[in-house]
């Protein structure tokens, strides 16, 4: 790797930092080299680069050199599945506390120096993992490094910091969930679907919990999980394998693990026997439906099963030629709405989701009945060889033009990995999808699209008046 003295964008930028933080040695240790022609592009696989450092710490690089710019991430495998009992949120609270600054960066100093530079950092919870962002230009690659490094271990909470920021989540959680009809029906509806897994609890948490997180709920949850043997660095952009793996040597290979985690052991959701409904009322609303089915993830799938459930999504609710949307929103005109999804990444079970909203004259149950039509035709008649295609063709399309945003890039190789998946599941993901059958696809229709393994929640205005007894 050749090295270089540190560019004036650099210099300027730990001006700034020598005014506001300690002296940051791990930023200054390596430099990175010039850009490259931005001709050269994004390799489709072989590129790619996997490696462990010797604390346990995954990292990949992914390399772009397109332009001169970077995407660091930082995935820890923890989520809101993986918090105690009577603690939910957690997860979710630490991730807006890993803000509140260490002893060589006071709070807010990070974000101070990213917007001085010219930077974008974000975060992210969801139940099987913890993700924080940050896209740079090149140049600035050790610094932000230096700092995910040092937060790593280094986190200082007080109480100062801790309750003002406890106000800030629960007002998001009603932002997000308490002032959102929809939000809110989700939230009942996976409640009722995952009995005994802990994916039936909201990511943010339920509120009467969230109000009782403190600063040693976060501590506790924040030495357990947090450390390098239990996180994965991902970097793609404008650099090279080499370069990488000497900064993340020297930034993230100097932090001591200080937990062994284990295997992430949960209780695992019983095969469900009952079909079930939830019905939210909220004056608010505009009438919908969302039925949810307990379904296979990548780990927990059989060979060729979460794939043919991805193509099955697109089939039945991917757009205005899709199933669902033909038959219930143009053909019977008895939705202005519906569609369908399908979440594979999951460390264990996931959800298949179909949703839809009736017209003003429509009826709930004559919605579901016409929903269930079409899914009981797929699973009887299964699909025809063009609905096949057309829903392959976008699935790869969609892939290949998704590699030009770096930023997707590393967040699926990141998320493959934190749920249990491989660099190699990712690149042969392609191949995957092409190799799906018309039987396959019926084959996943007629088992996990079962009503007795679903639930189905109905959001209203009100709940209809009795009739009064005529005298």
């Amino acid at each position: 790797m050749s090295k270089l003295g540190l560019s004036q964008p650099l210099q300027r930028a730990l001006g700034v930092l020598a005014r506001v933080v300690a002296p940051l040695s791990l930023v200054l240790a390596v430099a990175v080299v010039a850009p490259r022609a931005a001709t050269q592009a994004v390799s489709e696989n072989a590129d790619v680069t996997h490696f462990t450092l010797a604390n346990g710490l995954e990292v990949v690089v992914i390399p772009d050199h397109r332009v001169p710019v970077v995407t660091h991430m930082v995935w820890y495998k923890v989520g809101s599945a993986d918090e105690p009992p009577g603690k939910s949120g957690i997860a979710h609270f630490l991730e807006h506390l890993m803000f509140k600054g260490t002893e060589k960066n006071p709070d807010g100093k990070f974000s101070q120096v990213l917007a001085t530079i010219g930077g974008q950092e974000n975060a992210f919870t969801t139940a099987d993992y913890t993700a924080f962002y940050q896209r740079v230009a090149r140049e600035y690659l050790p610094l932000v490094m230096g700092f995910e490094a040092d937060r790593m271990t280094g986190l200082v909470l007080t109480d100062a910091n801790v309750k003002p920021e406890l106000d800030v989540v629960l007002e998001e959680y009603n932002m997000r969930v308490a002032n959102n009809p929809d939000a809110r029906l989700r939230e009942q509806v996976e409640a009722a679907l995952f009995l005994n897994h802990p994916y039936g609890r909201p990511v943010i948490g339920w509120r009467p919990e969230i109000e009782k997180l403190n600063r040693q709920d976060a501590l506790e949850f924040y030495h357990h999980f947090y450390t390098p043997n239990n996180a994965i660095v991902v970097v793609a952009g404008d650099v090279t394998a080499d370069e990488v793996r000497a900064l993340a040597e020297e930034t993230y290979g100097k932090v001591a693990r200080v937990a062994e985690i284990g295997p992430r052991v949960r209780p695992q959701e019983p095969p469900p026997t009952a079909m079930r409904h939830v019905t939210l009322e909220d004056g608010r609303a505009q009438p919908s439906l969302q039925r949810a089915y307990l379904a296979p993830s990548d780990n927990s799938a059989k060979a060729g099963e979460q794939e043919a459930l991805d193509v099955l999504a697109h089939i039945l609710g991917g757009g205005s030629n899709s199933r669902l949307y033909r038959a219930l929103v143009e053909d019977r005109e008895l939705a202005n709405s519906a569609g369908a999804s399908y979440s594979s990444s999951a460390v264990d079970m996931t959800v298949f989701s179909i949703y839809a909203t009736p017209r003003p004259h429509v009826s709930l149950p004559q919605l579901e009945a016409a929903v269930d039509s079409v899914i009981d035709e797929v699973a009887s008649n299964g699909v025809t060889p063009e609905e096949l295609e057309r829903a392959k063709t976008r699935m790869i399309a969609d892939a290949v033009y998704a590699k030009d945003n770096q930023a997707t890039l590393a967040r699926w190789y990141g998320e493959s990995l934190a749920t249990g998946s491989t660099v190699e599941d990712v690149q042969s993901w392609t191949d995957q999808v092409r190799a799906v059958t018309a039987d396959q696809v019926r084959a996943v229709a007629r088992e996990w699209l079962d009503k007795h393994r679903s639930v189905t929640g109905y959001l209203i205005r009100e709940w209809p008046k009795p009739e009064e007894k005529k005298s």
